[in-house]
């Protein structure tokens, strides 16, 4: 195996581990979802997406810069929302049938 295809390879078993990771990140935001809905929080709540990126921004090693993991986490926060909003309203979740 060339060192093309090791590296290849490492990345895809990254890949397949943050995927499981983030659908855990989003069942716990499905759950957070579930327990706004019971105290009657918004979904969207400014303070606590600022506190989410300074931390990951914290954390940030590198080699992606500062900006770049922000962007990544932004979205990732958005899709979080989402599923918030979405069990909030129906109390369900997107993977359910």
């Amino acid at each position: 195996m060339s060192d093309l295809d090791g590296w290849r390879k490492r990345i895809d078993e990254i890949d397949q581990q943050l995927v499981k990771l983030l659908n855990e990140r989003s069942q716990c935001a499905v759950e957070i979802g579930h327990l706004k809905k019971k105290v009657n929080m918004p979904a969207w709540q400014p303070a606590r997406e600022a506190e989410i990126l300074r931390n990951v921004v914290k954390s940030n090693p590198g080699p992606l810069d500062d900006a770049a993991i922000r962007r990544l986490f932004e979205r990732i926060i958005d899709e979080a929302r989402a599923l918030e909003r979405h069990s909030m309203e129906d109390g369900s979740t997107q993977g359910e049938e």
